[in-house]
């Protein structure tokens, strides 16, 4: 009877267990924003630069998956740290049914955070819509950006207040030409570079850039098992999930977390919005 009675209250302990798990990584953590601080050295940077801050958030992922309104809230707590620069990396909304939700986006980046001497972004592979190859939704989301004061990057480039922001369009997407901008790359400048997709790092189009490439794209799998590394990630190089990355010839990778999601659940992976502090490099 002592081992029926153990056996039955451990079944309701871990089926409690598993509801309050299941509780938290649906209704908890999907909005347990975490403001990430990052040291980033950066060559050539101006002297009048260090100790300013960069902004990078990535992957809104405006849909009907998740209440958007959470999207602004995290707006509201970002401009409370007064950015210099902020950077967008990608994916403003979630491809579903071929189109995406205008008027949704629309009120998300009328409060979209704005760098006090720059803000800069770049497209995602959802920003191209179904299959990623509707370019006429990338031109639209692009748009409703420079509408709302963000510089969009496709395969160009931008000096603002003594940084050099060279944005690439997404890997996936029909507009993927880095040469387009990278043939123009000036290692004597300050250069940050925007890539949605971190598997771009693994490509030879680098023409000798040194320094920092910030990503985002993975959501470091929005779920992940204490201890071991997520299980599902977007990207064929599995080191590519988030955070600090150093790669080789001089190059530091940073994947953001997203701080939107595909799908309302996160599991030991918060999302995320980063600050860099600037340092001389």
């Amino acid at each position: 009877m002592q081992r029926r009675s153990f056996i039955k209250k451990s079944l309701i302990g871990l089926t409690g267990i598993s509801v309050l798990s299941g509780v938290y990584a649906w209704q908890i953590e999907p909005f347990w924003l975490e403001f990430v601080k990052v040291r980033m050295p950066v060559k050539n940077l101006p002297a009048e630069l260090v100790g300013k801050t960069i902004m990078q958030i990535s992957d809104i992922h405006i849909s009907n998956r998740f209440n958007y309104h959470y999207i602004i809230d995290s707006f509201q707590k970002a401009k409370a740290f007064n950015p210099d620069f902020v950077l967008y990396t990608g994916d403003y909304v979630t491809q579903q049914d071929g189109g995406i939700l205008t008027a949704q986006l629309q009120e998300v980046l009328s409060h979209a955070v704005k760098g006090q001497s720059g803000t800069v972004g770049i497209l995602g592979n959802h920003d191209y819509g179904r299959e990623w190859m509707q370019p006429e939704i990338a031109d639209t989301v692009s748009q409703m950006l420079l509408a709302n004061g963000i510089t969009v990057l496709r395969n160009q480039q931008a000096e603002i207040a003594g940084l050099n922001f060279i944005g690439f369009d997404d890997y996936w997407g029909m507009n993927f030409n880095p040469a387009a901008v990278m043939q123009h790359y000036d290692p004597t400048k300050a250069n940050i570079v925007l890539c949605h997709n971190p598997d771009v790092c693994d490509l030879d189009v680098w023409n000798g850039h040194q320094g920092w490439i910030l990503s985002g794209h993975t959501h470091g799998g929005q779920c992940k098992p204490p201890f071991l590394p997520a299980p599902m990630l977007p990207v064929k190089n599995k080191k590519y999930a988030a955070g600090k990355v150093d790669l080789t010839n001089g190059r530091t990778l940073y994947v953001n977390r997203a701080l939107g999601h595909l799908y309302q659940v996160r599991f030991n992976v918060r999302p995320e919005i980063t600050i860099f502090q600037l340092v001389a490099g």
